[in-house]
């Protein structure tokens, strides 16, 4: 048998960061849009300005 006994198994998960995915998609949700929301109001006050 030709095999390799030195294949690291994918399901031992070594390399893998405890991380919570829920709050790292809340995070991204909320800081995507506040920045929307900033740019937003910034156009509109630059708006009210030039008019």
């Amino acid at each position: 048998m030709d095999a390799n006994p030195h294949v690291n198994d994918p399901r031992q998960h070594i390399n893998e960061e405890p991380r919570n995915d829920f709050f790292d998609l809340m995070n991204g949700f909320f800081g995507m849009t506040t920045l929307m929301a900033v740019i937003f109001f910034g156009m509109v006050i630059l708006k009210f300005i030039a008019s």
